[in-house]
């Protein structure tokens, strides 16, 4: 066992993997069957209007989710964060990827500012997205979207929202996201 997996057993911390991802107006297409030469067509208007999404998951089927019109910037992220330390109790270890919003300023002065006592961040390799399991959970939303045409955002939105129900009610698919992540089980 690693160092970092004793040290989080010892401390009774909660790991929690994080990731963010987008849902864009434009369906995600994906292959298709149709008779020959009957090719499907999707016909929708040219739009970059998206809603940006932020997750956390755990060992043990922690989750958290949540969903925004606007794509996430430092401030929403420490909310993020901030909604992580009220909904679990103790010493919280979140591992994510390196992206620069995650290195700003901010998370260093919200760290700074108290929240190092019970959260601790640690960063996953670059170009690394299959040790997230994480990744997994924003695979299977978007393939239970696939080939659909939402024409507002607030219809996209009850989407996410629905799709995103039916992955918590499935624990298996938590566990599949786990499983496939190569130095977890």
């Amino acid at each position: 066992m690693a160092h970092d997996q004793k040290k989080a057993l010892e401390q009774h911390s909660t790991v929690l993997w994080v990731d963010e991802s987008s849902f864009y107006l434009l369906p995600m297409r994906v292959k298709t069957f149709a008779p020959r030469g009957q090719t499907p067509v999707l016909r929708v208007p040219l739009a970059h209007a998206h809603l940006s999404a932020i997750s956390a998951i755990g060992l043990v089927g922690e989750v958290a989710f949540a969903l925004q019109p606007t794509s996430f910037d430092s401030a929403a992220v420490i909310r993020f964060l901030e909604h992580l330390l009220a909904q679990f109790a103790g010493h919280l270890i979140v591992i994510w990827d390196g992206a620069p919003l995650h290195r700003s300023t901010a998370i260093t002065a919200f760290l700074a500012a108290g929240a190092a006592h019970r959260l601790h961040l640690e960063r996953l390799p670059g170009y690394a997205p299959d040790l997230n399991p994480d990744e997994g959970v924003w695979s299977w939303l978007k393939r239970r979207l696939k080939n659909q045409c939402f024409p507002t955002l607030d219809t996209l939105h009850t989407a996410v929202l629905a799709a995103n129900a039916e992955f918590l009610q499935r624990p298996e698919l938590l566990l599949g996201c786990l499983h496939a992540c190569p130095y977890l089980l």
